[in-house]
C-alpha cells in the first residue's frame, strides 16, 4: 500500500509510505526538512515493522513545536494502516 501524508507543524511538508500486506515498511520518502536527519530516519525505518516504528517514534517533540518529523512518520503510519481497515 502505498500513502501520502501532509506534515503538519514541522520542517518537512510531505511523507510518502509504502507498506507492504505484511505490515512491513518498503520504502518512504520525506519531503522537505533536514536532509541529513531525515535520510537517516529513512533508512532505519525500511525493512522494520510499521507498528513498531510507530510506536517507538510517537510523540518525540521538535522544540516547542509540539510534533517532529519522527512523530509526524508515526500519525502518518497510523493514518496509513486505519485506510487499509476502512
Amino acid at each position: 500500500m502505498k500513502y501520502q501524508y501532509k506534515t503538519k507543524g514541522t520542517c518537512s511538508q510531505r511523507m510518502d509510505i509504502e507498506i507492504d500486506d505484511e505490515g512491513i515498511i518498503t520504502n518512504l520518502i520525506v519531503t522537505g526538512g533536514c536532509k541529513g536527519n531525515l535520510a537517516g530516519i529513512m533508512a532505519l525505518v525500511k525493512g522494520k515493522k510499521a507498528t513498531e516504528i510507530a510506536e517507538t517514534l510517537k510523540g518525540i517533540q521538535c522544540g516547542s513545536r509540539g510534533t517532529s518529523c519522527p512523530d509526524q512518520l508515526a500519525i502518518c503510519i497510523e493514518e496509513a494502516l486505519a485506510s487499509t481497515k476502512a
